[in-house]
């Protein structure tokens, strides 16, 4: 086990007070590596809440660059950062945050062709990405490369968010469900504008970014409770946290019966990032 410095005692000294985390845990959350897929509007308060809390290796992939109207949500950029490229900005605040943090920075987009192996390097994914095709190809990955997802996502006014470890079964031997099992297919072009379609309310990216980041946490941890099989919707124009069963589909063509995606090939025709 990764052992504690002085320094980062007296940094996180309110975490080793906290009985279910306490020096071993913390000790797990500097020995842990997670990736996370797109520093927007999730990425920006889970990369920074993750890197506060010790999170010892901190992989970012993005290939876009920071643009005016990303401002209004994405709270690790300033306004001088704009054109400059995200993860290389936001590696910047981590390492100014949390100099103990180790930050791996990768200015390019997920494909078929790079996504097992940029997985596979890491103990735990969260997938901030904010298009259906990214969301599709990294859970496929996580599944090939028997990783945690973390996974969340935003309309204009709601969030959403859950735990993936489709690998895995339950107690009754039952495939735990996979984000293909709440979306089985992608939705036709246009039908689900996105974020710049759309818009979105910024604080609720902070709502639901932060909350990612108490979910690996937890991941990482080992603590009860997680969003396995379950979503969880936050509605911000009522107020309201609500969470619902998530099932596995025996006809998932990914962790079905029947399996019919047996590789990420089938990602080939549309990168992702």
């Amino acid at each position: 086990m990764t052992t504690l410095s002085r320094e980062e005692i007296d940094r996180y000294k309110r975490h080793l007070l906290v009985k279910d985390i306490g020096g071993q845990g913390q000790q797990r959350l500097k020995a842990a590596r997670v990736l996370v897929v797109g520093a927007g509007g999730l990425g920006s308060p889970l990369l920074m809440y993750l890197a506060a809390a010790g999170v010892g290796t901190l992989g970012i992939i993005d290939d876009d660059r920071v643009s005016l109207d990303n401002l209004q949500r994405q709270v690790a950029y300033r306004t001088e950062d704009v054109g400059k490229p995200k993860v290389e900005r936001a590696a910047s605040l981590l390492r100014s945050l949390n100099p103990h943090v180790e930050v791996e920075a990768m200015p390019f987009r997920l494909t078929s062709e790079n996504a097992l192996s940029v997985v596979s390097r890491y103990d735990i994914v969260a997938d901030g990405s904010d298009n259906f095709a990214t969301r599709y190809l990294v859970n496929d990955a996580c599944y090939f490369a028997r990783k945690p997802l973390v996974f969340a996502a935003l309309g204009q006014m709601e969030g959403y968010l859950s735990t993936f470890r489709a690998f895995e079964t339950d107690e009754r031997g039952t495939p735990r469900p996979s984000y293909r099992d709440l979306f089985p297919e992608p939705p036709a072009p246009g039908e689900i504008p996105t974020c710049e379609e759309a818009g979105v309310l910024g604080p609720v990216a902070g709502v639901i970014g932060t909350l990612q980041a108490v979910e690996v946490a937890k991941v990482i941890l080992g603590l009860e409770g997680t969003l396995v099989g379950r979503l969880l919707i936050y509605d911000a124009l009522a107020c309201r946290f609500q969470t619902i069963a998530l099932k596995w589909d025996a006809h998932n063509p990914l962790t079905g019966l029947r399996p019919t995606i047996r590789d990420l090939s089938v990602h080939a025709a549309g990168a992702s990032g």
